[in-house]
């Protein structure tokens, strides 16, 4: 029997948090491993528990989310703990610096208890919630704010296929959506996904957004062969 899912939830709202536990606890293949009310307390709990998945709330007193979630995905004692961030506005200026610290993606406070189970889900398996729109979008335009003062991702050593892939989990396609379209095997684009990975040195697919956006090949797209 797999092991269950271990969540820490982050909130400053003490009804929030104990929405969210309820929701957790009643999901099969999940357990609430600890609640915290600030960033702070989230980091301290983060390390002395290492959860699988921390709800991340952005805006949190004494340390806020952001930099919560860059002590936790930059301590390699905590190398396999993964932060969703959570927002009550899908056009949060905090979004776009959380996933840069380190989230693996994010979900609006209001999702339905079944998108917010699968969002955990997915991040527990080491991917990203990169699915709905809003997100592409909120990546889109806070990537191409103080561009001239941050240098590009350089993409050197990506083949071009590799590239095609990258465009295309910038768009939020899922590995079967990239098979069909690419007409490769599933286990191609897999090999292709870890390999970006790798050679971008990016921790998960959320990661690879951004690098597909600041680098500009996002929306520049792949020229004609």
């Amino acid at each position: 029997m797999a092991e269950a899912v271990r969540v820490l939830i982050a909130d400053d709202q003490a009804l929030l948090r104990g929405s969210f536990r309820v929701l957790v606890d009643s999901t099969p293949g999940m357990e609430t491993v600890g609640e915290a009310g600030d960033g702070a307390e989230a980091v301290a709990l983060a390390r002395q528990l290492t959860p699988d998945v921390v709800l991340m709330d952005l805006r949190m007193p004494v340390m806020d989310g952001i930099a919560a979630t860059r002590e936790i995905c930059s301590d390699a004692s905590m190398a396999g703990v993964r932060v969703l961030a959570l927002t009550m506005f899908d056009m949060d200026e905090y979004v776009y610096p959380a996933l840069q610290a380190g989230a693996s993606g994010f979900m609006l406070k209001d999702a339905s208890p079944d998108d917010l189970v699968a969002g955990i889900r997915v991040i527990a398996t080491g991917e990203g919630v990169l699915a709905p729109s809003v997100t592409r979008r909120v990546i889109a335009n806070f990537s191409h704010r103080d561009t001239a003062a941050r240098p590009a991702p350089r993409l050197v050593g990506l083949t071009r296929r590799e590239q095609e892939v990258l465009v295309l989990i910038a768009k939020g396609l899922s590995n079967a959506e990239i098979a069909d379209h690419l007409v490769i095997s599933l286990p191609t684009v897999k090999t292709h996904v870890s390999s970006l990975l790798s050679k971008l040195n990016a921790r998960d697919r959320a990661q690879l957004v951004i690098v597909a956006y600041e680098s500009g090949i996002a929306e520049r797209g792949m020229p004609p062969a």
